[in-house]
């Protein structure tokens, strides 16, 4: 430490050793660098001339110099460290979040962070809330019942399968079969006599008319004749409307038309008929097994089968919102099985009575579902628009704080100084969140990162 004098505020010197005080303690060196260290904080100055301030000192004064030795090494290690403290201090200061009140101030690191937006006006539809459930389209699907008692010999559609209309759906074993097919082939075997004997008429009713014309027959023979032809006629009729109910019965029983001419030809009885799908679209239910014996009078659905390419939306609404409720209007639908997609339709019916259990009433819509996604009985929410749009400021929902009943907003009143602010808040629509009052158009809200400013105002 040769060079270094230690000073106190009573200008003690000595060129060799230490003396301080408890006043503020200053290191000079020869080249008037000072290095001063106040009570209460740490600085660093420098002076532009030397200050050195030499007095004699008595010959008493050098026993302590080698006490003041020690206490010179001990002095400087712990100015270095004191100072050290304060300088990273002071750079912690200068790089953390400012709070103050109601006030954040970020810095430039935690600002790129943060997503600012402004405040902008959005339509929101006044909504009425329900909830209820997607169903097949009544309109587009049947049950498949079976027309005659009998046991089944063989099942061909399952599932899940696509079908066209007069596809085969099963195969069923029934003697009452036999009756229907042996009513067709009597029906035609009368057919074929009629026709027989019609054509027998017309040729004796020419014949006795040329006679007649000749003046060799008499004119009662002719008449005869003639009474013959019409009676032959009318068999004819009659004959050819029973062949057509036979063959329509058989139709109706399951026949195809290649079966039914096969059998006019052939005239071969067959026990086992196939029932087939009377419109297109996918089975959805299969209530038959094999050999099951399955009777025409039970009433009970061998098959079910819809068209899938539209669905029935039912939304329960209560009654105290049936009221705002009219055919036509839009309709919002969400599923858990597609959180991220709305499905939108139009209100085609409203129920004529209220449920008395749940004290709500059935609204209906049709929906198109090319792809598949909604699926009977599915729980579905819905929205209902009752009103025109209304056009007020709105922010991203992710701007919104919520602590209670209390929402606020952090809103940028400068470059990286945010302010918090009490807004009152409607309803959210398409990821923003209608503002009544607080703020207005053009101002600027934290959206992402919000979280974060508040979770640094409130530390």
């Amino acid at each position: 430490m040769n060079g270094w004098v230690f000073e106190t505020n009573e200008a003690i010197n000595l060129n060799r050793g230490w003396y301080w005080s408890s006043s503020d303690l200053v290191l000079q060196s020869a080249k008037g660098k000072l290095l001063r260290t106040p009570v209460g904080g740490w600085s660093v100055q420098q002076a532009l001339t030397p200050t050195l301030n030499f007095k004699k000192i008595p010959w008493e004064g050098y026993r302590f110099m080698a006490m003041s030795i020690a206490a010179t090494t001990y002095l400087h290690r712990l100015i270095a460290v004191l100072l050290g403290m304060a300088l990273t201090t002071s750079f912690t200061a200068a790089e953390s979040t400012t709070k103050g009140t109601e006030y954040v101030r970020v810095v430039t690191d935690q600002m790129h962070q943060l997503q600012v937006v402004k405040v902008e006006p959005h339509a929101f539809h006044v909504q009425r809330s329900a909830i209820g459930q997607i169903a097949f389209n009544e309109d587009a699907s049947t049950t498949v019942l079976t027309p005659f008692s009998g046991r089944v010999t063989r099942l061909i559609a399952k599932v899940g399968d696509q079908v066209k209309t007069g596809d085969p759906l099963l195969e069923i074993d029934s003697p009452e079969q036999v009756p229907p097919q042996n009513d067709f082939i009597a029906a035609e075997t009368a057919r074929n006599k009629a026709r027989s004997q019609l054509n027998l008429a017309r040729i004796a009713e020419k014949r006795f008319r040329d006679l007649y014309d000749g003046k060799a027959a008499p004119f009662k023979d002719l008449q005869q004749a003639e009474a013959q032809l019409a009676t032959a006629e009318n068999d004819m009729r009659s004959t050819d409307t029973a062949f057509e109910a036979a063959r329509i019965r058989l139709r109706i029983l399951g026949r195809t038309d290649t079966e039914i001419s096969k059998l006019e030809q052939h005239g071969t009885l067959s026990r086992t008929t196939r029932i087939t799908a009377p419109i297109d679209g996918t089975v959805i239910s299969r209530k038959v097994g094999p050999g099951q014996y399955v009777r025409a009078d039970s009433g009970e659905a061998l098959y079910a089968i819809a068209d899938l390419s539209t669905m029935w939306l039912k939304a329960q609404v209560f009654e105290q919102d049936i009221a705002f409720v009219r055919i036509g209007q839009e309709i919002e639908v969400r599923v858990s099985a597609a959180p991220n997609r709305i499905f939108k339709a139009r209100i085609s019916s409203i129920g004529a009575a209220s449920d008395l259990a749940t004290r709500r009433v059935v609204v209906r819509s049709e929906i198109g579902n090319p792809d598949g996604a909604l699926k009977s009985e599915m729980f579905a929410s819905f929205k209902i628009a009752t009103e025109e749009a209304s056009t007020t400021a709105a922010v991203p929902a992710e701007a919104i704080i919520r602590e209670g009943d209390l929402a606020t907003v952090w809103v940028e009143t400068e470059p990286m100084l945010f302010k918090r602010r009490v807004v009152d808040t409607g309803i959210q629509q398409d990821g923003l969140v209608q503002i009544r009052s607080g703020l207005d158009f053009g101002e600027l809200v934290v959206a992402r990162g919000a979280i974060f400013v508040d979770n640094e105002w409130r530390q």
